[in-house]
């Protein structure tokens, strides 16, 4: 690796080895999600990637949607993101011990939630020369919990339970009930999404806007009652399209 090279993987890498990140939960008009398989493995996940030295994660979470789905930004609205780093450690096997440059452990990600305002058709697996998926298929909202990778898991949970909300508007609402494990996990550490308006076509990363999810959870005055109740005090504050609109 070049010192330049090292020098922006440096900028990625915190000092707790974590790389910045971003994940993109792109819903249809029905509210299902895009679950799109990883190229020759048995292996599905949302789209995501690295945020650039240079990037904002808007920028990033836009580069890595047309890279990896083939979406512009006239295709999607944007309708909310995660608060802050939802951090996952990679499996042991997967770090990669002695080589150049600083050591990464796993990623902090910053999850947007999307919404797809083009005909399905438009999405292309296959637009650059190393394509990261090789099918998609829309699947109910709380269906990626099953089949992530279990390192990721956590991750996922998270950020589905603080976007769900978002999504409660939507006239065809979420078709199935959250999973017991993850309404377990809104009672304890889900903080409630940021919502994105159309003329924010920007956001930086901050360390003080988005501190470590621990330190986060040490911030909350009060703890979220149950998970109902935190979607319909969100969906009270929080606008969304209705279908046909």
């Amino acid at each position: 690796m070049s010192y330049t090279g090292s020098f922006r993987l440096a900028h990625m890498i915190d000092a707790d080895g974590y790389r910045a990140n971003v994940g993109i939960i792109l819903s249809n008009h029905a509210g299902r999600l895009l679950w799109a398989r990883r190229i020759g493995q048995e292996a599905w996940q949302f789209p995501q990637g690295g945020i650039q030295a240079s990037e904002t994660p808007m920028e990033a979470m836009h580069r890595e949607l047309r890279e990896e789905v083939g979406l512009e930004i006239p295709d999607i609205k944007i309708i909310g993101r995660t608060r802050g780093w939802l951090r996952y450690r990679l499996p042991e096997k997967l770090i990669r011990r002695g080589s150049s440059g600083p050591l990464c452990i796993g990623q902090k990600q910053v999850w947007f939630l999307l919404r797809l305002m083009c005909d399905e058709s438009h999405v292309c697996l296959d637009l650059t020369n190393k394509p990261e998926f090789d099918s998609w298929r829309w699947v109910t909202y709380w269906h990626p919990l099953r089949e992530v990778v279990p390192f990721k898991r956590r991750v996922y949970q998270r950020a589905l339970h603080e976007l769900a909300p978002l999504l409660q508007n939507n006239s065809q609402r979420l078709k199935t009930a959250a999973p017991e494990l993850a309404l377990g996990l809104a009672r304890e550490e889900c903080d409630h999404p940021l919502v994105i308006d159309e003329r924010e076509q920007l956001i930086t990363v901050e360390t003080d806007e988005y501190p470590a999810f621990e330190e986060r959870r040490q911030q909350h005055v009060a703890p979220v009652k149950d998970a109902s109740a935190t979607c319909e005090e969100c969906a009270q504050l929080i606008p969304f399209e209705k279908l046909g609109q």
